[in-house]
């Protein structure tokens, strides 16, 4: 297996691995139980990014041949689920908001009469 795609395999491993623990059910809603047993750490099976830290570790041991591989892999694992998780998050909204105009950041005519704005 190249390492390239290695790496992209790893990071679709990282993404749904971490994707069933956060929010799926699971059979017989086995995930459920599973958040809910794992006591004062269900807060990090409550978050997408935190889980994504823990489940790209084993990814990242299996992948890596050194230990310098292995820890950049981790973090490279993890942020790539995160960006897969980005692009395939359905109520992810665009944040639109328009602030009102200054006239005086305007740019002055060079004889200092009035702005651009105010020639058109």
């Amino acid at each position: 297996m190249t390492h390239g795609y290695a790496f992209v395999a790893g990071i679709l491993a990282v993404w749904r691995i971490t994707y069933a623990l956060t929010m799926e059910d699971g059979p017989a809603r086995v995930l459920v139980r599973l958040r809910a047993g794992v006591g004062r750490w269900t807060s990090v099976l409550d978050c997408f990014y935190c889980t994504s830290i823990w489940t790209a570790v084993p990814v990242a041991l299996a992948l890596g041949a050194t230990l310098a591989d292995r820890m950049l892999l981790w973090l490279a694992l993890s942020g790539g689920a995160c960006l897969a998780h980005r692009f395939t998050e359905r109520s992810q909204t665009g944040t639109y908001w328009e602030e009102q105009e200054d006239d005086h950041v305007l740019r002055r005519r060079a004889d200092g009469t009035g702005t651009a704005a105010d020639s058109h």
